[in-house]
């Protein structure tokens, strides 16, 4: 499936009130790959990224950028008839962004997501999307693996994800910040995710949470925009594991600790003593193969 302009992701949220075929009647996951072909930056789409965020272009676009105007892809095969478990379920734990040069603004681009792997744990199943971003044909300049989580009980247990091993970091504070309100809309026409538990408070507490909160992607940039002190290199990477809502009018502090060229970072409400989002961000060096170096079976 491949497509010419940016995916309407209304048509798509529309479609997920369908009951899913659930996971063990369909024995796993299908091979769903979904395309978006010649994307050019819209400059008011970058804009208003930059304004919630507080990130900065001066080199290229951020490398967060492309998750964000990217995830339509995301919405596209989670919603899927074929896709066996509901999108409300989804829960966003780990990002992993890689960007191997930086990418102008008036680029034209192409994407691609595809179903990557699969895991069930304990107490649910872990999927794993995998997004690349092509100018001109090239190599990718740019990929994600991104792992939602689905609460539920799907058969014998699987070895943890080396990914899921998450960084730790000191108590030296570095930011601090209150969290605006009003957002939820404003950051969800960027992504196409229009969740109500980033929108109402009433229909988050029907989900367990305390009231509405942040899509972590732009809590994620306020982060890396505080960490920003210094050009980053062509190469860049961005892991973030999510622990937690980040709500909204909320007091957070940001730690971080120096790991060569990189940097680990923990963002912690005022309200919890656990981080609500644990990252590393590593800038230069050598890009590696990519995302899938880790040992991991794929689907």
């Amino acid at each position: 499936m491949a497509f010419d302009h940016r995916p309407s992701t209304a048509a798509y949220m529309l479609r997920a009130v369908w009951p899913s075929p659930g996971l063990r009647k369909t024995g796993g996951l299908p091979s769903i790959r979904v395309g978006w072909r010649r994307h050019r930056i819209d400059p008011r789409h970058l804009a208003r990224f930059l304004r919630l965020t507080g990130l900065r272009a001066d080199r290229g676009v951020p490398m967060l950028y492309p998750h964000v105007f990217g995830f339509p892809l995301h919405m596209v095969i989670l919603t899927h008839p074929a896709f066996p478990l509901p999108i409300w379920g989804a829960l966003q734990v780990r990002n992993h962004l890689l960007q191997r040069r930086p990418i102008s603004a008036d680029a034209v681009l192409d994407l691609e997501t595809r179903v990557a792997r699969q895991r069930v744990l304990d107490k649910g199943v872990e999927v794993d999307l995998h997004t690349t971003v092509r100018a001109r044909e090239e190599e990718p300049v740019w990929e994600s693996l991104v792992t939602f989580y689905y609460r539920g009980r799907f058969g014998a247990p699987e070895g943890a994800s080396p990914l899921a091993r998450a960084p730790t970091v000191g108590d030296t504070v570095v930011a601090g910040w209150r969290t605006s309100s009003g957002v939820g809309w404003r950051f969800g026409s960027l992504t196409g995710d229009y969740n109500g538990i980033h929108c109402w408070s009433w229909y988050a507490r029907l989900f367990g949470f305390r009231g509405a909160f942040h899509h972590p992607q732009l809590v994620l940039g306020q982060c890396v925009a505080h960490l920003a002190e210094s050009s980053p290199g062509d190469t860049e990477r961005l892991d973030a594991w999510l622990k937690g809502p980040v709500y909204y009018d909320a007091d957070v502090s940001l730690r971080a600790t120096g790991e060569g060229t990189g940097t680990a970072f923990a963002l912690i409400a005022a309200a919890d003593a656990r981080p609500a989002i644990l990252g590393r961000w590593s800038r230069g060096g050598a890009a590696g193969s990519g995302l899938f170096d880790e040992p991991d079976q794929p689907v």
